[in-house]
């Protein structure tokens, strides 16, 4: 199986696609895996850091308004679009996967050229020009929002990272906020703009540090890399703890009660995923989608909404500080937030994506699946085939297949993990996980840890 993702430029855009590559390398270890990206983006430093082959091509920008800069866009459109040929022609793409930014559009059109199978993912309620131009183009379009309104769309949520996914958030927390070098006794509010940081976020917590330390609040503040000058110095007392980036979310999530955050569509997907409650600021410019991808957690108790211009030192003191105090509500917003999450969707989308190459495998007579093609050069520590997790050769007829699963083969004794009427290949069983208190959701912290007395 041979795949070219195209997503790029903006954490939004790398962390889905990065997810997807994670459970098509799960599912089929021989699978070759190329990610599309330009010079300029974060997937220079993202995609080689997490294993993966990045193709740079040219950044078509598409300027936002009628000016001399859309002259050079057809021109430099159609570069863009044949050096994306060369990439799927190199690696012999059985599919695209695009998930929108600059190099999606590129992508599409370059697979549209080369006869490749498309596939849109779309993470925001309000599609982008890359991914409505993709949807015309296919009729494999999934949606990270139900009210994304998309030709042909299936709605199963974003693909996140699998150590958000399954993140255990009361089994890692003392042991995450020792790494951050805080206390596991006191309450921790977690605040980040993204990948790039927030300075109106930043200005506001500024302003409200006294008060929240005053209350025994702790800080974990990712500053964002271009900020990290303007970090006022410790006046000691409770720990705050400021840090420009983090590649290590799941430990920042484990260690929070509370986040206060912009509602880009990743960081809404993961924050559910893991049950933590946010105050979400959707950024006061673009197209209004952040406040969308808020709404139904806000609406559905698991967060806080604040208009950009309405954050203030003073609304984190008079709205925010006193819900951090009352654990009851702490406790309940986190089960709300976590009834919303869609924690598999990484691996619903590689099976749809594995069902699409194999449908254009089998409508080639005689060609052998790409995923039964060994590689040219074994890689040490893969799993071999009597892993439960390794994806088996389709090519082989010996293999027993579970029922719903269609020809796709199922280790032996590991039938019974294949539901009814699901398809793609099986996951390994989930670790058990210890029966939850009465009234509390599966491996959530439905009670912040700072030890304070539930109130009557």
């Amino acid at each position: 199986m041979r795949v070219v993702l195209a997503g790029g430029g903006t954490a939004g855009h790398i962390e889905p696609a990065l997810a997807l590559a994670d459970a098509l390398r799960q599912a089929d270890p021989r699978a070759v895996i190329v990610c599309l990206g330009t010079e300029r983006g974060l997937e220079t430093r993202l995609v080689p850091m997490r294993g993966y082959e990045l193709a740079l091509i040219p950044a078509v920008p598409m300027p936002r308004s009628v000016s001399p800069a859309l002259i050079a866009v057809p021109g430099r459109l159609a570069g863009a679009v044949s050096a994306t040929a060369g990439v799927l022609d190199r690696v012999q793409a059985d599919v695209l996967v695009g998930f929108g930014g600059y190099v999606a559009t590129p992508g599409y059109l370059a697979a549209r050229r080369r006869h490749v199978p498309i596939v849109v993912h779309e993470a925001n309620p309000r599609p982008g020009l890359a991914n409505r131009l993709g949807a015309r183009l296919t009729e494999h379009v999934f949606t990270g929002n139900p009210s994304t309104r998309l030709a042909n769309a299936t709605y199963l949520g974003i693909p996140i990272r699998r150590e958000i996914a399954k993140l255990d958030r009361l089994a890692l927390g003392d042991k995450a906020r020792s790494h951050f070098g805080l206390r596991p006794d006191l309450p921790v509010l977690l605040v980040t703009g993204g990948s790039q940081g927030a300075q109106s976020l930043n200005r506001a917590l500024y302003g409200a540090i006294d008060w929240l330390h005053s209350a025994g609040v702790q800080v974990l503040h990712v500053t964002g890399p271009r900020n990290a000058a303007e970090v006022p110095a410790s006046s000691g007392g409770t720990a705050y703890v400021a840090v420009p980036f983090l590649d290590r979310m799941d430990l920042a999530y484990a260690a929070a009660d509370f986040a206060l955050c912009r509602s880009g569509a990743l960081t809404c997907a993961e924050l559910t995923a893991v049950g933590l409650p946010g105050a979400f600021v959707p950024l006061p410019h673009g197209n209004g989608e952040q406040r969308l991808n808020a709404g139904p957690i806000v609406a559905g108790g698991g967060g806080l909404l604040v208009e950009d211009a309405d954050l203030s030192p003073e609304w984190i003191r008079d709205t925010l500080l006193p819900v951090l105090l009352d654990i009851d509500r702490v406790a309940n917003m986190s089960e709300a937030a976590a009834a919303l999450g869609r924690a598999e969707a990484d691996r619903e989308l590689a099976r749809a994506v594995i069902e699409i190459v194999q449908a254009g495998e089998e409508a080639v007579p005689g060609q052998r699946p790409a995923s039964a093609t060994p590689p040219a050069t074994p890689t040490t520590g893969a799993p071999s085939s009597t892993d439960p997790g390794h994806w088996f050769d389709p090519g082989q007829g010996n293999n027993p297949v579970a029922p719903g699963y269609g020809n796709y083969p199922v280790p032996p004794g590991q039938a019974d993990n294949a539901a009814p009427g699901r398809h793609g290949p099986p996951w390994p069983e989930a670790e058990p996980q210890p029966e939850p208190a009465p009234g509390h959701g599966p491996r959530r912290r439905a009670q912040p840890r700072h030890g304070r007395p539930r109130r009557a």
